[in-house]
């Protein structure tokens, strides 16, 4: 399989055109993945473009592909969102790599009020821009044509109000019903919420679900909060069909 790189101007190439990688990709390219001229590889904007073409020219600095072939890849429908409350270590960071590995289509970082993690001030674009950065680098190895967003941090208000447009399923061990036992016909976003370490708190629940969010097993035990959405997430790409 060809390696797969990005590129934001991809969208904007047809066949016989050059995309010049330059920067950390290049050197990503050239240096540690280590194509080679003549080698095919394919290239995407994040946004759909897909494209493959065979790479001319090779250095650290700079990377030419010429574009044989180009695919405009749909969005996905429904659109599977994830949104995943901060938590200590790197068990959010985690959760947010092997969701985007899944197919997740945009991750919200949620601010929940067991939060061990706290993104305040200039810390949350921080964080926010280094979730980007874990969610591109997992779509190029997933061979993704298309690149979750990564949303600002939300509070409970935000929440509430999202669970009043979409499909909203909150991960509660304590739910009545499964998970697997949802209808997935629904047209509007499907929004997963998972708690952190100390799970979601009763009021928080109370809210989501008077807003109109559902709540939702996965099993008869405790998933880590880095675990539960990307599980929660396969069950969904199969009930979907995708897999």
């Amino acid at each position: 399989m060809a390696l797969h790189f990005y590129d934001e101007r991809a969208g904007e190439v047809v066949p016989g055109d050059e995309i010049v990688l330059t920067g950390a990709e290049a050197h990503h390219a050239a240096s540690v993945r280590r194509v080679r001229v003549g080698e095919d590889v394919t290239v995407t904007d994040g946004r759909g473009a897909w494209i493959v073409g065979s790479c001319e020219e090779v250095s650290p600095q700079r990377v030419v592909v010429r574009v044989a072939t180009r695919e405009d890849v749909p969005a996905a429908a429904p659109r599977l969102v994830l949104v995943q409350a901060l938590a200590k270590g790197d068990r959010d960071e985690l959760a947010v790599q092997a969701a985007t590995e899944l197919g997740i289509d945009e991750v919200v970082p949620w601010q929940a009020s067991r939060s061990v993690s706290r993104w305040q001030g200039p810390k949350a674009e921080k964080g926010r821009a280094r979730w980007a950065t874990i969610v591109r680098e997992a779509a190029k190895q997933a061979h993704r044509a298309w690149i979750a967003e990564v949303s600002p941090v939300a509070d409970l208000a935000a929440l509430a109000s999202r669970a009043q447009a979409s499909r909203m399923l909150v991960l509660d061990p304590t739910a009545p019903g499964a998970l697997t036992a949802i209808e997935t016909d629904d047209a509007r976003d499907l929004v997963l919420v998972v708690g952190p370490e100390g799970g979601i708190a009763p009021d928080e629940l109370e809210r989501l679900a008077a807003a109109g969010a559902e709540r939702v097993r996965l099993g008869t035990t405790i998933l880590r909060t880095s675990t539960a959405g990307p599980a929660a997430l396969a069950i969904l790409n199969a009930k979907l069909r995708r897999w």
